[in-house]
Parts: structure tokens; C-alpha cells; sequence
């Protein structure tokens, strides 16, 4: 437990001096519902916004710093360094992992204080709920990052899919522009991505207390497979 804790210790210093995932995991997700909040003229609009924007700060670490993270340990040797020392690397990818999991909470929470501090946030369904709902969908996105991780060979590589994955997401999921805003169109394009269903789940969950079924079976059954094929194709080097 202690060299876990210390292996963790060491991932949050090193994303604080990187930085890229604290500006678009945290600071982007939070300014981005500061102003979205300034623009709900109604409660519905602004549960809507904070179950959309606080899904950025998941899928910047799940799709962008989880695979170019793992994919540099292992194109640098370190997971290798690691298999002849006490310390497994599975400790290494657990901490890593849990670093992961740890900002896409505090981002979610950071957005949560500012849509209820600065305009008043009433979440309608059941906060429990939501927060199983947001942690599913975590977990979903994580594994996506694990799937690129396990079968990109090399580090420019996993950053070029990363990026493919990351930003069509970002912009045409509803995460950031909402989906009703944009043409029919795109809004039938936008159910290819994954991050559209996190984002119905949670909204569902946050409006009306109800779990979408059918975005959970996609994204469960998503999950299986990429986890699956994740750990049967994974390299250490």
C-alpha cells in the first residue's frame, strides 16, 4: 500500500509539472462552465451544462493522459526498469490509473462548486445515482485509453489516435457545443461517439432520475471489449 501511495504521489507531481492534463482536465472544464452558467437563463439548461462539461475532465485523462502516459513508459523502458526492481509495474499502471481516476473526479466536483456556488445548481435526480452514473461512464472512457495504449506500438503514435479520438469528442459529443444547437445531421453523427452516451446517462440521471438503458448497454459492452482485448494484447516493452 505504501508504494502505491508513493508511486501515486509521484504521478500527481509529474502531471502538475506537465500541466496539459490540469489546464484540460480541470481549468478548461471549470471556465467552460462559468461561462455556460452565464448563459442558462433556465435550472433544466444548467443541470444539462454541468452533466456535460463534467465529462471533459474524464475523457482528457482516459483518452489523452492515460495512453500517451502508458505508451511513453513503455517506449522509454520503464515498465521493463520496473519487472527487475521489488516494485511491480502493475503497481505503476494502478497508480497511474487511480492518478487518472482522481482528477476526473476533482474536475467533476470543481465544476459541480462553481454551477451551485455561482448560479444556483439543483440537481433533480439522485446525487447517488449520479455519482455511480459518472463513474460507470469513467470507467468506460479509461478503457477506451487502455485499448489504445495496449495496441498503439509507439508514443507519436498513440498521441496521433489519441488526439483522432479526443477532440471529434470534445466538440461533437455535446460536451462542449450542445447537441441541440447543432444540425440533425450531426446530432445522428455524434451517437457514434461514446462520450454522447456518458453525457445521456448523466443528464437523464441529473433531470429526470432516470437511467438510459440503452446508452449503458453500449457502453457496458464497450467497456468488456476494450478491457478484454487490453489485457490479452498489452506489452510491458
Amino acid at each position: 500500500m505504501k508504494t502505491l501511495r508513493l508511486l501515486y504521489m509521484a504521478e500527481v507531481k509529474l502531471s502538475v509539472r506537465e500541466m496539459s492534463s490540469v489546464i484540460f482536465g480541470i481549468l478548461l472544464p471549470v471556465g467552460l462552465m462559468g461561462l455556460m452558467g452565464m448563459f442558462a437563463d433556465t435550472q433544466l439548461e444548467l443541470i444539462r451544462a454541468f452533466a456535460a462539461i463534467a465529462t471533459i475532465g474524464l475523457v482528457s485523462t482516459g483518452i489523452m493522459s492515460l495512453p500517451l502516459s502508458l505508451s511513453s513508459y513503455r517506449e522509454k523502458k520503464v515498465l521493463k526498469r520496473y519487472k527487475v526492481t521489488p516494485i511491480s509495474p502493475t503497481h505503476l499502471l494502478a497508480a497511474h490509473v487511480l492518478h487518472c481516476f482522481s482528477l476526473s473526479i476533482l474536475s467533476m466536483v470543481l465544476v459541480f462548486l462553481v454551477a451551485w456556488l455561482g448560479f444556483g445548481l439543483e440537481i433533480i435526480g439522485s446525487v447517488w445515482l449520479f455519482l455511480g452514473g459518472y463513474v460507470f461512464v469513467m470507467i468506460a472512457i479509461h478503457s477506451i485509453g487502455m485499448l489504445v495504449a495496449s495496441l498503439s506500438p509507439r508514443e507519436k503514435t498513440t498521441g496521433a489516435i489519441s488526439s483522432a479520438l479526443f477532440f471529434p469528442m470534445f466538440l461533437l459529443s455535446g460536451a462542449t457545443i450542445p447537441l441541440t444547437i447543432l444540425p440533425e445531421f450531426m446530432q445522428t453523427l455524434a451517437q457514434i461517439f461514446p462520450l454522447t452516451h456518458g453525457i445521456t446517462i448523466l443528464t437523464e440521471i441529473a433531470t429526470i432520475n432516470e437511467f438510459n438503458t440503452v446508452s449503458f448497454l453500449i457502453l457496458f459492452v464497450l467497456t468488456g471489449i476494450c478491457l478484454i482485448i487490453s489485457v490479452k494484447t498489452f506489452k510491458w516493452e
